[in-house]
């Protein structure tokens, strides 16, 4: 999927919701669990329900992997049950050396045929380029994320040496970034923001206005919203550029909203509720133009 489509289906649907199917075996209603692939059987439910509210479906890779071949089975289907005009992301937070990283990519983007993949940078752009190298394919670069361990590293404010002219001497420059602001800037050389996203969690609010200055034409996407306290309305007049920029991720609010029969209805309405608020923040924006 181009950027351009992306953008075409967020404005033609009002919405810029991503539904994340992180689906655990444990919490799906038991009725499904008697049929010969329940995990399909839910995910496809859910789909049929949050299809029109929607413009994209992240598969958090863990929950099929774990199940082993019975789980890479019913992510295969639930991929291919996903219609081309939604953004198929892998939430696989990969990244490797060089040959390693080209396989991974040939797994997501040809076999799986995922559109995009998220990654970890930590070992740099050897392990993030392969993934690049893919044409209508997005990156989706682990940035600033939601949970409370990102203070360990991303938060950590680092010396950085940035070469200046003053007077026409050479001088060096030092200054103090976060480490996720390196990545980002960094990262921002490797890839274009036609296909290179960033992963910025919906739980750092406060850091989306200097994000939005360091990466103002890329995509972010941001999980957080829902379960895990993130404000959709703060984030949306945060984060949002003149092309929408941002894929707002919610799971567990959405697929569990019942874990009676009714699962998939209620899901629906959920999804539903996050399309009519996401209307409104899009016709600001537009008006704003």
């Amino acid at each position: 999927m181009t950027r351009q489509q992306l953008i075409d289906q967020i404005r033609q649907k009002k919405t810029y919701l991503c539904v994340g199917l992180d689906t655990d075996i444990t919490k799906i209603p038991k009725h499904l669990l008697a049929g010969s692939d329940p995990v399909f059987e839910f995910n496809s439910q859910i789909i049929d329900a949050t299809l029109e509210y929607c413009v994209g479906y992240k598969i958090n890779t863990a929950f099929y992997e774990a199940l082993g071949l019975k789980g890479w089975e019913a992510m295969q289907k639930t991929v291919n049950y996903i219609p081309s005009t939604h953004l198929k992301i892998a939430d696989a937070k990969r990244g490797d050396i060089g040959n390693t990283s080209s396989q991974y990519a040939k797994a997501f983007f040809e076999t799986l045929n995922f559109d995009a993949i998220t990654i970890a940078p930590y070992m740099g752009s050897d392990s993030v380029m392969p993934f690049l190298e893919y044409k209508d394919k997005w990156v989706i670069l682990l940035g600033l994320t939601s949970n409370p361990g990102a203070a360990d590293f991303e938060l950590k404010k680092i010396l950085t040496e940035t070469d200046v002219l003053d007077e026409g001497m050479h001088i060096v420059k030092h200054q103090t970034n976060h480490l996720y602001e390196e990545v980002l800037m960094k990262a921002s050389t490797w890839g274009t923001p036609e296909n290179l996203m960033f992963v910025i969690g919906a739980t750092q609010p406060d850091e989306f206005i200097n994000i939005r200055r360091l990466t103002p034409e890329h995509f972010y996407l941001v999980p957080g919203i829902g379960a895990q306290g993130g404000s959709l309305k703060e984030i949306s007049e945060k984060a949002m550029n003149g092309d929408c920029g941002i894929l707002v991720n919610s799971s567990r609010t959405i697929i569990y909203a019942s874990g009676k029969e009714d699962y998939a209805e209620k899901a629906g309405a959920v999804a539903m509720e996050y399309q009519k608020e996401m209307k409104r923040y899009l016709l600001r924006t537009e008006n704003s133009i």
